[in-house]
């Protein structure tokens, strides 16, 4: 039976899989993955990634997505229900606080980066970084960076779309989204990368994401590649739980979940064929972050023949990545204040968003101060929400699921699954996967200390 007030299903179990997978490739897939693999050892990262995603970002997945099928509601009551019918605490329920409140902070720098995306893309069709220089685009960033106003318009039309989905709901706004957003991106996608195939340098991007050079490959590239995994997951942000809730009795989760993180990984892979060749075939050396995506790649595809149309394609694309994520990390977040607070749809929806974009706002309006303290929140706000809040949450979730609940509720929810499947997957998240997150922790405070000192 499901819950009082729990939101409807989806009616097919290709919708929960399209779902979630517009929902884990976010922006993670374009600006950091191909990027760690370049500077971590090249195939060799890419190896230990997959490792880390199979072993440690799946089965943290995989336990969300259980515990929401299970509760069949909002992942407030999916964790109270979990705790009472395993004796325990509700005390428990503050996991879903804490996952609400990562959520947020991520939900509101996807819509500063996709309100970034939006504005290059508006230029690049009008033509503007046509034969521009590498500077002239590093003023264009620096300019919108500063420009309040324009930042404000574009961050809000991204939201009011992701709110607009959120408020119709699972199966009318979820559900549509997902038939449409994934092979949109599938798309473009495969449009990108056929046009950095014909003109971009094939050999240099070789070298750079597919070479092995164990060289760059040491300790740091084991936090890098664990930090990746949970991230481009969403593991601790309660999408999984959220999405849970709405899938097909009968879905095999853990097969649903593994098929979603090999289309990722894919994505992250076509996602540097389609960057890098453009890149290296103008003579540019990759940046990570901001610098690759608003700097780098806006000159390379505006110095390409035809770059500006594909270079608004790929900065289309971006937007759809990220509205992917945003919708998904918005709808935790809602249906936890609806069936928490008892408030309708869309006041919930008017509420999230507006926190959303009170802290979007705050974000980029650091941008433009003088004072030292706040002209880091942005970096601020993506460090503790990717680097902790995230990982604290999937620590709580791996130690609720793995020691807490159960064995036999989780065995009824993961019954389309061999004994064997179950058993390892149970080892990884009550065994491997915690001491795994305190890694991820440690590094990320230990890099906090660090630089205070």
């Amino acid at each position: 039976m499901s819950a009082a007030g729990a939101p409807g299903q989806w009616r097919s179990r290709m919708t929960f899989v399209l779902a979630l997978a517009a929902a884990v490739v976010g922006l993670g897939n374009l600006w950091r993955f191909s990027y760690l693999t370049g500077e971590h050892g090249g195939g060799a990262f890419v190896l230990l990634y997959v490792l880390c995603l199979f072993l440690l970002g799946v089965p943290v997945l995989i336990a969300e997505v259980a515990l929401g099928s299970y509760g069949r509601a909002s992942p407030l009551i999916a964790v109270r229900e979990a705790a009472d019918r395993s004796l325990r605490s509700r005390a428990w329920m503050c996991l879903v606080a804490l996952a609400s409140g990562a959520a947020l902070a991520v939900l509101s720098l996807y819509a500063v980066v996709a309100g970034w995306s939006l504005a290059f893309a508006n230029n690049l069709r009008r033509g503007e970084f046509a034969s521009a220089s590498v500077v002239d685009v590093a003023d264009f960033f620096d300019a919108l960076l500063l420009d309040l106003p324009v930042q404000v318009y574009w961050l809000s039309v991204f939201l009011l779309v992701a709110m607009a989905v959120v408020w119709a709901g699972a199966r009318r706004g979820l559900g549509t989204l997902a038939w449409l957003a994934v092979p949109v991106l599938i798309a473009l996608l495969g449009v990108l990368v056929r046009f950095a195939l014909e003109h971009g340098d094939l050999a240099a991007t070789r070298d750079f994401l597919f070479s092995v050079q164990l060289l760059d490959f040491n300790w740091q590239s084991l936090g890098a590649a664990m930090g990746h995994a949970f991230y481009t997951v969403g593991a601790g942000a309660a999408v999984g739980i959220c999405y849970g809730a709405y899938a097909p009795e009968r879905i095999p989760i853990g097969r649903a979940v593994i098929a979603v993180a090999l289309f990722d990984t894919l994505v992250s892979i076509a996602v540097g064929l389609a960057i890098f060749p453009v890149l290296f075939a103008q003579h540019v050396a990759p940046a990570s972050g901001p610098g690759l995506m608003f700097i780098a790649v806006p000159y390379a595809f505006g110095n390409s023949a035809a770059g500006e149309l594909f270079g608004a394609l790929f900065f289309l694309m971006v937007v759809v990545a990220a509205l992917g994520t945003a919708v998904a990390l918005l709808e935790a977040v809602v249906s936890s204040l609806v069936q928490w607070l008892g408030l309708r749809r869309f006041t919930a929806v008017l509420l999230a968003g507006a926190g959303c974009w009170l802290l979007a706002l705050l974000a980029v309006e650091s941008l433009g101060t003088t004072s030292p303290g706040a002209a880091n929140l942005l970096v601020r706000l993506d460090h503790w929400a990717a680097g902790v809040l995230l990982p604290l949450a999937a620590l709580l979730g791996c130690v609720f699921v793995g020691w807490r609940m159960r064995s036999p509720l989780l065995r009824a929810r993961l019954y389309r699954e061999s004994d064997g499947f179950f058993s390892l997957w149970y080892a990884l998240i009550r065994y491997i996967a915690p001491p795994a997150i305190v890694l991820v922790l440690a590094a990320a405070l230990w890099s906090d200390w660090s630089r205070l000192n």
